[in-house]
C-alpha cells in the first residue's frame, strides 16, 4: 500500500479549508484516510497551518509521499529540513 501525505478539501463553497492527512494513493482526494496529520487554512490575509510534527516526521520515515503542495507546506514550517537531518544522521550511523 503506498501512502501519499495529502490535503483533503473541507469547508463550503468559496471557503475552503484543508486538512492535511496520510491517505492510501487509491483512496479519492476526500475519501478515506489513515490519519489526520495537520490543517490549512488558505483564506487570503490569514493564512493559517497547524502540523504535528511528531506524526509528520513518522509518517516521512516510514516512507510516505508527500504532495507537491503538502511538501511546501512542510518546508515553509520547517518539517522538511528536519527529516532530511534525520535521513542524514542515521546514514552516518551507517
Amino acid at each position: 500500500m503506498a501512502v501519499k501525505l495529502r490535503l483533503k478539501r473541507m469547508g463550503g463553497k468559496q471557503k475552503p479549508f484543508y486538512r492535511i492527512v496520510a491517505a492510501d494513493s487509491r483512496s479519492p482526494r476526500d475519501g478515506k484516510f489513515i490519519e489526520l496529520v495537520g490543517t490549512y487554512n488558505p483564506i487570503k490575509g490569514q493564512e493559517v497551518v497547524t502540523v504535528d510534527e511528531e506524526k509528520a516526521l513518522k509518517w516521512l520515515n516510514n516512507g510516505a509521499e508527500p504532495t507537491e503542495t503538502v511538501r511546501s507546506i512542510f518546508s515553509s514550517q520547517g518539517i522538511m529540513k528536519k527529516y532530511a537531518d534525520s535521513k542524514s544522521k542515521k546514514s552516518k550511523k551507517a
